[in-house]
């Protein structure tokens, strides 16, 4: 069993210690989203339009601008209402000089003089546990508003909705240790209490999020369990950064179209080696694409993360493991000191550091050296892809089907003059066959 210890970072108000929080009961008093508070609660729902294509910039526009009108509204009123930990528009930010432009910022809020807590890395699938946090404990202050579909496919919004417990809504909430303006947490059918693991009817609701939100600053992350989650309550994290991250500037080369229309590109010229997932005839293709891959990861207890980028248009798929190289001894202490925790936002750049030190010093050279340590190897990189294509592949054929298997796909995939992506494809394809 690989374990390190971390200070974990603070979501919400009400996360206690795991020792205060055995003694909470029912009737707690503050308001919370469990059985005890929730009888005649009512929170804002924003009900959002289904849509059957990637871009639909032909329909017509929504009653108001969803991410400044009501996500940066409602998120401005909780800072007015004091209920983040510190201020994260006074902490400092620059663009590091190079060819990327790596984000530094100095946050000290984040680093809490609390003692590290131990954490599993070596399962990333690991059941949800009651008695640990998890959000149905957040305050309902905490909550902006339900997310969820539209019954009659047009966007409206209600400002006092009751909470549907037979639905186990959809919400979107604060976090309380924000890196950045507008920093929000999606949690899908929260008193389901599912644990921190992909599913497709989740994945695609936070492409939908990433749709409705209609500005391309805006971008979604997932952490899995082993890649820096630290609560097993399944979430996205989400905020807007008004620059391009890093990994949105490398180069990628094109490994294949797959189907429903969506290319797969593997990253070219970054520390992180990863897929990148684009175009779909629907938004529910590209979904479709992702989470499978993201399944077959879990599956193989794969550690990964996931940036949403593009308005929903462009997924990054990020297997890592840095921190079981961390559990076994293998990451300089150099790099430990910085006590920096390379999840989502960190491999695609935006470098979040804790001491003033390392943020005076911060250089390309050195984000770099950290996000080196938090890829794969190129032949397990490989690997994972093939595994991965296989997985997709089987997807494909169990939905009744496959793959074209024209000229033009082998064409694209002999381009790349890289044996194991062909072998994977196809092998893929071969098994899914004998197996249906």
């Amino acid at each position: 069993m690989l374990r390190i210890k971390r200070v974990p970072t603070v979501l919400s108000n009400y996360q206690k210690e795991e020792v205060e929080e055995g003694g909470a009961a029912g009737g707690c008093g503050r308001n919370c989203m469990r059985d005890c508070c929730l009888p005649g609660a009512k929170l804002p729902l924003y009900a959002f339009r289904k849509s059957d294509k990637v871009e639909s910039s032909d329909k017509k526009e929504p009653p108001f601008a969803f991410l400044d009108s009501l996500l940066l509204g409602e998120w401005e009123d909780r800072v007015e209402r004091g209920l983040f930990r510190y201020d994260v528009t006074a902490c400092e930010t620059k663009v590091i000089p190079g060819d990327y432009g790596f984000v530094a910022q100095l946050n000290e809020g984040r680093h809490l003089k609390k003692r590290p807590t131990e954490f599993r890395v070596d399962k990333v699938l690991q059941p949800f546990d009651g008695s640990k946090f998890n959000f149905t404990k957040v305050g309902q202050e905490e909550i902006l508003f339900q997310f969820e579909s539209s019954e009659d496919d047009e966007v409206k919004f209600y400002p006092n909705a009751p909470i549907d417990v037979e639905r186990s809504p959809s919400v979107v909430a604060i976090n309380v240790s924000p890196i950045e303006y507008g920093h929000v947490l999606l949690i899908p059918r929260i008193l389901e209490c599912l644990p921190q693991r992909i599913d497709h009817e989740s994945f695609l609701l936070a492409l939908y999020m990433a749709s409705e939100a209609r500005n391309p600053y805006f971008r979604l992350g997932y952490n899995s369990l082993g890649a820096f989650a630290t609560i097993n309550h399944l979430h996205f994290q989400a905020y807007y950064l008004a620059v391009s991250f890093p990994i949105e500037k490398a180069p990628t080369r094109k490994i294949t179209d797959f189907n429903g229309g969506v290319t797969i590109s593997e990253i070219l010229k970054y520390p992180v080696r990863g897929l990148v997932f684009e175009g779909g005839c629907s938004l529910e293709d590209l979904s479709n694409a992702v989470s499978d891959s993201c399944i077959c990861l879990q599956d193989n207890n794969i550690p990964y993360n996931v940036l949403i980028s593009d308005s929903g248009k462009r997924i990054f798929l990020l297997p890592q493991c840095y921190a079981e190289k961390q559990a076994l001894g293998e990451v300089s202490s150099e790099l430990l000191d910085t006590q920096v925790n390379p999840a989502v936002w960190e491999i695609s750049g935006h470098m979040v550091l804790k001491r003033k030190e390392d943020y005076n010093g911060a250089s390309e050279e050195n984000a770099w050296r950290l996000l080196a340590e938090v890829s794969l190897s190129e032949e397990r990189f490989q690997e994972v892809i093939a595994i991965i294509f296989e997985a997709i592949s089987c997807a494909v054929s169990e939905n009744g089907s496959l793959p074209d298997e024209d000229e033009h796909d082998l064409e694209d995939v002999d381009a790349l003059n890289n044996g194991s992506h062909q072998t994977a494809i196809v092998a893929g394809k071969q098994e899914c066959l004998v197996q249906h």
